[in-house]
């Protein structure tokens, strides 16, 4: 309990700070995704890319995740809501959750994306994810770049350090960001967390907790039947 409510305290000041920041203008890495950067080619593979997915192909049920890693709506989320909905929903295979990064204006959002990208290039996104989000008290405040934090996470989940270094010095997934990004726009979304179940959107405000995503499976799944 202790440990909950620490993390709940940690989450809140650096929120509090980077909900102010983020309406400010984007410093440090170049944010090309949402326009302010360098324009970035993108690729049919980019556009065509699905996301990752946790959760069985069968499920009734699919939420979409446009999401940040600085955002801390985001972290938020993920570190206090999402176990639970792993638990109860994806695992007993009644949810299928796929993500799409969508990087606002924060420092390092971008970055982030690129990070989780080259560590899910070796099969460990999830991984990478938790620890992105888990850690951004460490990370989400500083004006030096956290690359070299970014370097320790992948090497903490199992990622092959030279590899992930290759892959951070190519940029290469900046266009599948990119498309995703863009993806997320013209479905509408402009800020994040923003989810969809089955296509339609859901309010933020009331699905930001693991019992609203529990009750509406239950209710998709009884119209199913």
């Amino acid at each position: 309990m202790k440990r909950f409510y620490a993390i709940l305290g940690a989450v809140a000041v650096v929120a509090a700070f980077l909900i102010w920041k983020g309406s400010r203008p984007g410093t440090g890495e170049a944010q090309a995704p949402d326009g302010s950067g360098p324009p970035v080619a993108i690729s049919a593979a980019d556009s065509a890319f699905p996301g990752y997915v946790l959760g069985s192909d069968s499920a009734p049920v699919e939420v979409v995740e446009y999401a940040d890693f600085q955002c801390p709506h985001c972290s938020e989320f993920a570190v206090l809501q999402f176990p639970t909905i792993r638990e109860q929903l994806i695992q007993t295979r009644r949810l299928r959750w796929r993500m799409r990064p969508f990087p606002l204006s924060f420092a390092w959002s971008h970055l982030s994306a690129l990070a989780a990208e080259c560590v899910g290039e070796q099969g460990r996104y999830w991984e990478m994810a938790d620890a992105l989000f888990q850690s951004l008290n460490d990370w989400g405040l500083s004006r030096r770049s956290p690359a070299g934090r970014f370097r320790d996470l992948a090497r903490g989940v199992g990622a092959d350090v030279a590899a992930y270094d290759a892959c951070m010095d190519s940029r290469g997934y900046a266009g599948r960001i990119a498309a995703s990004r863009r993806e997320g726009e013209a479905r509408g979304v402009s800020g994040t967390p923003t989810f969809f179940a089955n296509g339609v959107r859901l309010d933020w405000p009331r699905y930001r907790n693991s019992d609203a995503f529990k009750a509406l499976v239950d209710s998709l799944t009884a119209g199913r039947r």
